[in-house]
Parts: structure tokens; sequence; C-alpha cells
């Protein structure tokens, strides 16, 4: 079943048998985008069409943010774009971005493990956190590694929840970020970049 068909967050979780809870695990980690950056944003917020559609979202919100964020772990890691990501016939599909290890064979690999799964929706977060959490399963069964988080965002642009799948349990943050308060978004996503990299050293220690 594609990642597409879960559109309920609750029947996810029963079909998925997953333990769901709520904390604030986040700790914002302090990270100074550029100047130009914070100018382009600006600009399109205030000149473009930003969340009229998914695609709008993604290419002028989410993307944005994620891509200033892993320009300092790019050595370690790869942004991934509407990649493949196949589970078998219950877990399949095209989740918006996956950070997953840089391969040392090169960038076009697609390697794992995989450490963060995206989704963009306009407002339906249930339905976001329902196709999340199938993307999270996935990938944690493809990394084969139970030790490893995986986290996951959904974001409507504006407002961005973070979840983190540990073993067979959902944690999803309670408090919200927004892209209206950049300071507090940037700590939250350089958190999800910083601990991913932390697992990835201990990874490949354990290797």
């Amino acid at each position: 079943m594609a990642f597409s068909a879960y559109k309920n967050f609750g029947e996810t979780v029963k079909a998925l048998q997953i333990t769901y809870t709520e904390s604030n695990f986040l700790v914002d980690v302090p990270f100074m985008p550029s100047e130009y950056f914070v100018e382009d944003l600006a600009f399109v917020m205030r000149e473009g069409v930003v969340d009229n559609s998914e695609f709008a979202i993604c290419e002028n919100l989410v993307y944005p943010v994620l891509k200033e964020v892993w320009k300092s772990y790019s050595s370690q890691f790869t942004l991934w774009s509407h990649q493949f990501l196949d589970c078998g016939a219950d877990l399949s599909g095209f989740p918006e971005y996956i950070l997953a290890r840089r391969s040392p064979l090169g960038k076009v690999v697609f390697d794992q493990p995989y450490f963060l799964l995206v989704e963009a929706k306009q407002d339906n977060f249930d339905a976001g956190w329902g196709q999340c959490l199938a993307e999270m399963v996935a990938a944690q069964r493809l990394n084969e590694t139970p030790d490893i988080s995986v986290f996951g965002i959904v974001s409507n642009g504006d407002r961005w929840q973070f979840g983190k799948l540990v073993g067979r349990t959902l944690v999803r943050n309670q408090t919200f970020y927004s892209i209206q308060s950049l300071d507090r978004l940037f700590g939250a996503v350089n958190y999800v970049f910083q601990q991913s990299a932390l697992q990835l050293e201990q990874a490949v220690v354990a290797v």
C-alpha cells in the first residue's frame, strides 16, 4: 500500500501497531541562517504565493529551511527530494524529503540508514502524520538497526510538527514551531540534524 493511502493518523497507528505518546523531547540547538536566506525568505513570503499547494509549500517554505541546515551536515548526509522508498507492498512511495547517510560511493547512491522523513500538507495534519508515520516505519525497517531513532516532520509551511520513532513508540513533540519564529524553528531542525549525526557516528563505531 502506498504511503499516500495512510490518510488517518489513528488508523495508521493501529494498523502498524505503534504506541503513541507526546512529550517535549526537542531541545533547541542554536543555528544562524545566512543573511541571504533571511532576505530571500522574507521576499518570497511577501511577494509570492507560497501555500496554494503542497508543491508550493515544499518549494517555497519547507525545502529552503531544510537545505539551509543541511549545508552544515552535507559531508555526512544527503537530503533527497521525492525519492522512492520501497519497503514492500504495504509501505512504499515518495516522501517529500528524506535525510539519509551520504554514501561512500557518491551522492547519486540512495543509502541507508535513513534518519528523517518530511511531509508537507495543506493544514491536514492528521493525514500528514498518518502518511509520515508509515514512512518512518518503512525507514526503520529498512535500516535494520532498531537502536536508530527515525525523526519525522509534518508541515503546512507555517506550522512545523516534529516526531520521533523509537522502537515501536512514536513520540510527538507537544510544542509546535512556526516559520514566523525562525530562531526557534531553526533550533528545532538543527537538533534533529545533530541527533541524526550523533546516531550516524555511533552506527559507524558499532560496525
